[in-house]
C-alpha cells in the first residue's frame, strides 16, 4: 500500500479550509490551494479562528495548533500541488468544473497520486473516467465542521482499484476519522436517507401540520437526534439542501427527493440558514 506524505487541498472555502486543518493537524505536509488572493487569504483566516475555537473550548491542544500552523501552507498556483501523494478536491459543486479539475489534476500529479472528490451527491465515476487514472480517483465525503465531525464517507467507483481504496480509509483513519464504505450511487449513504428526511420535514412545516419548533422538538426528543431537521437544514445551509435534492432527483426520478415549493422560494429570497443570519429560524 502507499504511503501518503503530502496532501493538496484544492478549494480553502468552508469544507476545504476544514479538511486542510485536519490533515495538517495529523502532521501531513498540506499545500492548500485557491484561485486567487483574497479567498487563500480568506480560508487561512477561517483556520485560524477554527484553531482558536478548538482550543477556548478544549478540543485541541496548543501544540495541536502549533502543529496545523507549521504544516499548512497556501497557494494560488495550482502547479505547486504537482508533487502531492493525495490531491481532495473541494471546490464548486458543478460537475463539469470538477471534470475540468481533475483532467488537469491528471496531467499534473504522478501516476501514484491519489485524486479524491468532495463531492457530497455528484458522479464520482464522471469524474473518474475524465481522467487517464480512473483507478485512482476516488471519494472522500467530509462532512461539515470537518474538524469536529468525525465520519467520512468513501465513494468507490467499478474502476476504483483496492489500493487506492485501503490507502484513503488509512489515511482517513489517521487524521480521526471513522470510515465507511459506499458505491457510487445518489448521495452515497448519509445524503441518501438524510435528503427525504429534511424535505419531508419541510413539507409538514409547508402544509401546515406543525410548527417549525414542534417538529423540530419532536425528533429531537421523541427520536433523540442533536436537533431538530429544520434547524439541521439551516445549519447546512437551505441552498445546498436545494442543491442536493434536485441533483438526486434529476439522477433518480424519485418523487421523495423533489424540492418542496417553500425551499425553493426560501433559496430565491437568500434565507439560506446560518450562513446569511435567517432560514427557517433568525440567527445573529
Amino acid at each position: 500500500m502507499m504511503s501518503i506524505h503530502r496532501v493538496g487541498v484544492v478549494g480553502c472555502g468552508l469544507m476545504g479550509a476544514g479538511i486542510a486543518q485536519v490533515c495538517a493537524q495529523a502532521g501531513y505536509q498540506t499545500l492548500v490551494s485557491e484561485v486567487n488572493e483574497e479567498l487563500l487569504k480568506k480560508g487561512m483566516k477561517a483556520v485560524r479562528t477554527s484553531l482558536e475555537r478548538g482550543l477556548a473550548r478544549g478540543r485541541i491542544l496548543k501544540r495541536d495548533q502549533e502543529t496545523v500552523l507549521r504544516q499548512l501552507k497556501g497557494t494560488t498556483n495550482i502547479e505547486d500541488l504537482r508533487d502531492s501523494d493525495l490531491v481532495i478536491e473541494s471546490i464548486v459543486e458543478n460537475l463539469g468544473e470538477k471534470k475540468k479539475l481533475f483532467k488537469a489534476l491528471d496531467g499534473l500529479c504522478p501516476p501514484h497520486t491519489i485524486l479524491a472528490t468532495n463531492t457530497s451527491c455528484l458522479s464520482v465515476t464522471e469524474m473518474a473516467i475524465s481522467t487517464g487514472r480512473p483507478e485512482k480517483v476516488i471519494g472522500a465525503h467530509f462532512f461539515n465542521p470537518v474538524p469536529v465531525m468525525t465520519l467520512l464517507e468513501i465513494v468507490t467507483t467499478s474502476f476504483t482499484s483496492e489500493e487506492t481504496v485501503g490507502g484513503l480509509k488509512e489515511f482517513g483513519e489517521s487524521v480521526g476519522k471513522s470510515v465507511v464504505l459506499a458505491r457510487d450511487d445518489p448521495g452515497f449513504i448519509v445524503n441518501r436517507l438524510l435528503g427525504p428526511f429534511l424535505l419531508d420535514a419541510i413539507r409538514l412545516l409547508e402544509s401546515g401540520v406543525a410548527t417549525k419548533e414542534d417538529i423540530d422538538t419532536s425528533m429531537a426528543l421523541g427520536a433523540n437526534h442533536p436537533m431538530g431537521p429544520l434547524r439541521l437544514a439551516d445549519f447546512i445551509g437551505l441552498d445546498t439542501v436545494l442543491f442536493i435534492a434536485e441533483s438526486m432527483y434529476e439522477e433518480l426520478k424519485d418523487r421523495k427527493f423533489a424540492p418542496p415549493l417553500m425551499l425553493k422560494r426560501m433559496v430565491t429570497a437568500r434565507r439560506l440558514g446560518r450562513k446569511t443570519g435567517e432560514g427557517f429560524y433568525v440567527y445573529e
